[in-house]
């Protein structure tokens, strides 16, 4: 073999690794992107299936349905229009049982907030067996509404439950713990027996504070609160501004008295007291006992379109106090 011949056979890798990056080089871009694209939608597709069929649909039809009498049941219903809008606005327990809602929804949201990132500043200390406390601490978050509503409407029973029991042994009167005036403080109770979830979330932002911070403020000698009021919350203010948006919208949809309500011998049927009967309640009243699908769906597209109002006004007002630990080089 001459020289030739042999840097002729050297030179064929180079050549066919030169004709394979013009090849890839000459891959039409397009192709690429579509692939990904394509996988892409693949992978969100359930999401965006169980989105449209699990959200969206039933928000259509019962926003179909507000403007019907449509009772469930009955074919003969009948196209009304805005009627079933006028009437709730000319319903006045319809605006009662809405304020009820918000006020439960002023009073429960900050008490849980305030006990949940208290249970948090307790169980980020390094104490022993901190991670059994925190167990604990959460389990309640874990129990099922339902159980749990059945759990403490047992606990302050007038005649059979442990509230009064023990009221009872040391000589005071047994008191109607379900009924007006006192099933109002009940139904707050059960939703600060629940503030374990508050305190994970709350633990880990407490968590993601940086040490320095406080090490600093040590040293230029400021003292546990004002670290804790100047340091420790406005690094806290995303978290605290996620758990009042998410606590405003879920207490305001609770229906959890309906577990609590005592049990009326008029017709058989359960009555709520009067101070838990807030929106949801109403809602539930329309929909199940007088079967009115119509109105009861008219009054959940109401109630969608002030929460949507609600934490505009949450956002809108509290954008100057919430602080966001973001590079500024990141927001290029």
């Amino acid at each position: 073999m001459t020289v030739d011949q042999m840097s002729t056979v050297a030179d064929r890798p180079r050549a066919a690794a030169t004709a394979g990056r013009t090849r890839s080089a000459e891959r039409p871009r397009s192709t690429m992107t579509t692939r990904r694209h394509r996988a892409f939608y693949m992978f969100v597709a359930p999401w965006i299936v169980g989105f449209l069929l699990l959200t969206i649909v039933p928000m259509a039809y019962a926003l179909w349905l507000s403007f019907t009498t449509f009772d469930g049941i009955s074919p003969n219903w009948h196209y009304v229009g805005l009627g079933n809008y006028r009437e709730l606005m000319n319903d006045s327990v319809t605006w009662d049982s809405l304020g009820r809602a918000g006020l439960f929804a002023l009073v429960s949201v900050p008490l849980s907030i305030i006990a949940g990132l208290g249970l948090a500043v307790l169980v980020n200390r390094p104490l022993r067996a901190r991670g059994l406390f925190r167990t604990l601490l959460y389990l309640p978050a874990v129990v099922p509404p339902v159980g749990a509503g059945i759990a403490f409407k047992n606990l302050f029973d007038q005649n059979a439950g442990a509230t009064n029991g023990v009221l009872t042994f040391f000589g005071f009167d047994a008191v109607g713990w379900l009924a007006d005036p006192y099933a109002r403080y009940v139904l707050i109770m059960t939703v600060l027996w629940g503030a374990g979830n508050i305190m994970i979330i709350s633990l880990a932002g407490l968590q993601d504070v940086p040490r320095e911070l406080h090490e600093a403020a040590r040293i230029d000698g400021a003292s546990s609160w004002r670290t804790f009021r100047s340091i420790t919350v406005p690094l806290l203010s995303p978290v605290l501004l996620f758990q009042t948006v998410t606590g405003v919208i879920a207490s305001v949809q609770t229906i959890m008295p309906m577990l609590l309500a005592p049990i009326a011998t008029t017709g058989g049927l359960t009555t709520v007291p009067q101070s838990n009967y807030t929106y949801m309640i109403h809602v539930f009243s329309q929909y199940f006992a007088l079967g009115r699908y119509g109105y009861a769906s008219a009054l959940l597209w109401v109630l969608f379109v002030l929460i949507l109002i609600a934490t505009g006004l949450i956002f809108r007002f509290t954008s100057g106090v919430v602080f966001y630990n973001v590079d500024p080089e990141a927001k290029k």
